[in-house]
């Protein structure tokens, strides 16, 4: 008789156990450089083992072909679902198809996988909109309705392979047009386009370098940068440290994203003034809901189905809505929530 219950609680625990192994998440994150991806991925692990779930996180430093690896290896060591944040967005479609292949559901987190039909949802934040916030700030402070100016402005946004760069820029560019039409915004540098203010990688050295370069050019008569539109916090810091080093007019109006530690202590500090907060534990719970709804066979929230194509299908997404913070709210929105600590920003 104890022989049969032995077997019976093996072969139970052998169940448990498959089945346990079955929920397996692979989680795909760009790089660790950045501040943000280390929060996503640390949320994004520890809501889903909370959920239960065999969490793989890996990141990739930034490299392409590290990535393409991982999440390869993600897929033959059983992942049941794919949480992909895509260093490029074009440049996974050998590990999709895979995934595909093998039956295998993918989330394109925050950034959207592109050129390919094997992504089944998209969870973002509202990416133009991250801009609209990030212009209608400019805006408001300026108070372009009214002032005379003109204005002087110049602006950095982010790196060409990421998918998301486009819609921060466009978002902020369709509020400001206006104004540099007629003149009250002037952007004495000439780059405007997109493909001329972009920053490859959104790395802050190489947003730094050309804001030097912008400032020996164009201001070293003494002409004032009245504001400076930066799509993210890592591309502010380059533009804050060029104007540290290189600039004595008035500072100037500086957007940013992220809230990263060092950008917020900026802001209270005066050096930047204002940050898009996206709230990336929202963002991992609504990753992990939608995890479940997969595992389970239910359906899948999303509250946007027209406007994210890939260039082959359009993505199936849930975005979740962005605020700003500033100087006034900066403890409301980060310390009280706690998604800071008092000490963390001193």
């Amino acid at each position: 008789m104890k022989n049969v219950l032995a077997i019976v609680l093996c072969m139970l625990l052998l169940v448990v156990s498959v089945g346990a192994m079955a929920e397996k998440v692979g989680v795909s994150m760009p790089t660790k450089d950045l501040q943000r991806w280390n929060q996503d991925g640390e949320n994004m692990q520890k809501q889903l083992e909370a959920a239960g779930y065999t969490v793989d996180l890996q990141y990739a430093s930034n490299d392409v072909q590290t990535q393409l690896s991982q999440v390869e290896n993600m897929i033959s060591e059983g992942a049941d679902v794919l949480v992909i944040a895509a260093i490029e967005g074009s440049s996974l479609g050998e590990a999709l198809t895979m995934a595909k292949d093998e039956g295998i559901p993918v989330i394109a987190y925050d950034r959207l996988l592109m050129e390919s039909d094997a992504v089944s949802y998209y969870a973002t934040f509202d990416n133009y909109m991250v801009g609209t916030v990030q212009g209608t700030y400019i805006k408001n402070t300026l108070d372009l309705d009214n002032a005379a100016g003109p204005f002087n402005l110049e602006i950095t946004a982010g790196d060409p392979g990421d998918n998301n760069a486009g819609y921060f820029y466009q978002g902020a560019i369709d509020v400001l047009k206006p104004y540099i039409d007629s003149g009250k915004l002037v952007v004495k540098s000439g780059q405007i386009a997109f493909d001329d203010v972009a920053t490859p990688t959104w790395a802050t050295e190489t947003a730094q370098n050309r804001a030097e370069n912008i400032l020996s050019s164009f201001y070293a008569d003494g002409s004032n940068v009245d504001v400076w539109l930066c799509s993210n916090d890592s591309t502010a810091l380059g533009v804050e440290n060029a104007l540290a080093a290189n600039y004595t007019g008035t500072y100037p109006i500086i957007t940013g994203q992220d809230c990263d530690i060092a950008n917020t202590k900026n802001m209270i500090a005066g050096k930047q003034s204002m940050s898009v907060f996206k709230d990336t534990r929202t963002l991992a719970a609504q990753v992990v809901k939608m995890v479940g709804q997969i595992l389970k066979g239910e359906t899948v929230d999303v509250n946007d189905t027209e406007t994210y194509n890939n260039n082959v299908i359009v993505v199936p997404s849930y975005l979740c809505e962005p605020v700003f913070a500033d100087v006034n709210n900066y403890k409301e929105l980060l310390i009280d929530s706690g998604y800071y600590t008092e000490d963390q920003l001193k």
